[in-house]
């Protein structure tokens, strides 16, 4: 039998990089309203928490990963998994987040009653293993989603023709945890994306010979492995003030990079692709392995850091292989090429299983809404189009994730304060039938990455007209919370007229 436990002003899901960063600016904007962060695992950290893949790092500078109200104070640019979860500790601990966290919390529903004009939160409390100890009830008239986009239970499922076969060890880099041992092993890589850049220079330290396998190729950019501007700014202010002064100057630089790219991209392909062959050994075939078929950002641009991945190619124990996999024999796998390469493991670093509310039940006046959220438009990139009092925290993807996840944080805090001046008691983004016949129907994740591609039903579209947008560019954002109208495609609803409704 479950309990009411607390009913509070604000409930924030999820005690990662965004949850955090929601409920320190929650605080500043609203410090008098009543907050809790229910994360369901036992610690800080999200994503940063969670993965335990050798080399785990961020694909960010952290200058502008970090929250700009707690800068990042090491001059290391793309820092270690263990070392970001420290970060984020501190960075708890110094506005007093911490105390608000209640760890080993999951939500396994999120209910809204037009009538009591609140969410309903079915909470289960668990121990370490999992085993439920306690079930309570939370209550609350805004609820912020801060859970990603990606399950921490289940992996995306990929057929590798023939993979039951193979007589030696399949990792998924998900899943991986201290008993997987790699030294002296031959291994195979099969994928080109983030993790597995970050997996082959570091597998490749004490591993006999590491191939990534590679349908085709990927773009990828190094960026210094120090950060000296921080440091330098210090030794004249502050390390709030060089903090921030850091966070704007490469704010400009990353969107200034990232438009050049998408608007000129021909001459980015070219930028990128003669960076990567400057560093590649004399003679490699650039044009098969690292010229890809998509233009810049159309999927991620891979960061490395002071381009350790093209040093360890460099290596006598690391290649890269562009073919497909006709099938996995008992010590290797077989190309279409005919090919063949042998290994004593496998990893499949194939992508992410994506879905939005970490398969959170979610009902809006007894009707579930989970199924439907592929035919839902997204409000400025944070609310969801039927769904009342409530914001779905994402960052980009393109560019860096926290300085999205934080515009997106503001412009429902934009909305709540709206409500709260004009009386209103609920905020529902809507579309009248006319117009939504008119609207063009985007996906809110325009990547090709297969991994998003394949999952376009289950995410919310846009529309790139008025609200219905999920912008990507940090200067246009902030040019849209600051001056856009909260209440363009919003209906706020009083409490007497939703009653008389």
């Amino acid at each position: 039998m479950a309990s009411e436990d607390s009913t509070f002003d604000i409930i924030i899901t999820g005690a990662g990089l965004s949850g955090i960063n929601a409920a320190y600016l929650l605080q500043s904007e609203l410090p008098n309203h009543s907050c809790t962060v229910l994360e369901s695992r036992d610690h800080i950290g999200g994503t940063w928490a969670f993965w335990k893949y050798p080399g785990i790092r961020s694909d960010s500078a952290m200058a502008l990963f970090g929250f700009p109200w707690y800068p990042w104070t090491k001059d290391i640019n793309m820092a270690d998994a263990h070392l970001i979860k420290k970060y984020m500790e501190d960075a708890a601990a110094s506005q007093g987040i911490d105390k608000k966290i209640r760890f080993n919390h999951r939500v396994t529903s999120e209910s809204w009653s037009s009538e009591e004009q609140r969410w309903t939160l079915h909470v289960d409390v668990t121990s370490g293993d999992g085993t439920v100890l306690e079930k309570k009830i939370f209550k609350t008239p805004w609820l912020v989603n801060a859970t990603g986009y990606y399950s921490y239970e289940k992996a995306r499922s990929t057929v590798i023709p023939g993979i039951e076969r193979f007589q030696g060890e399949v990792v998924h880099p998900q899943f991986w945890n201290d008993e997987v041992q790699y030294d002296n092993k031959r291994i195979i890589i099969i994928g080109s994306g983030a993790t597995a850049i970050t997996l082959l220079p570091a597998l490749a330290k004490t591993a006999k010979h590491v191939t990534m396998l590679q349908r085709s190729p990927s773009y990828v950019y190094s960026l210094p492995a120090r950060d000296e501007l921080q440091p330098f700014l210090e030794r004249f202010m502050p390390i709030q003030w060089a903090g921030k002064i850091n966070w704007c100057i490469r704010m400009v630089a990353e969107t200034l990079f990232v438009q050049l790219l998408l608007n000129f991209p021909n001459w980015g392909r070219k930028l990128v692709v003669d960076e990567m062959r400057r560093q590649l050994p004399k003679g490699f075939d650039v044009d098969k392995h690292f010229n890809p078929r998509y233009k810049p950002f159309d999927q991620r641009v891979c960061l490395c850091p002071q381009g350790d991945f093209f040093k360890a190619l460099c290596g006598p124990n690391a290649s890269v292989v562009t073919d497909h996999i006709e099938t996995v024999t008992e010590n290797g796998i077989l190309l279409k090429s005919g090919e063949t390469l042998k290994a004593d493991m496998i990893i499949t670093a194939t992508g992410l299983y994506m879905v939005l509310l970490n398969k959170i039940d979610v009902f809006v006046d007894d009707v579930r809404i989970n199924d439907t959220i592929g035919q839902r438009y997204m409000w400025n990139g944070v609310m969801l189009e039927g769904i009342p009092n409530t914001g779905v925290i994402m960052g980009y993807v393109a560019a860096t994730w926290t300085p999205g996840a934080s515009t997106r944080t503001r412009q429902f805090i934009k909305v709540i304060k709206h409500a709260e001046k004009t009386g209103a008691t609920i905020a529902t983004p809507y579309i009248d039938e006319a117009e939504r016949a008119r609207l063009p129907k985007k996906p809110c994740i325009p990547n090709s990455s297969t991994y998003i591609t394949e999952v376009r039903d289950r995410l919310p579209l846009i529309a790139n007209v008025g609200p219905w947008r999920n912008g990507k560019n940090w200067l246009e954002d902030t040019i849209r919370l600051w001056f856009g109208w909260v209440t363009t495609g919003m209906r706020f609803t009083s409490r007497n007229r939703a009653k008389s409704d």
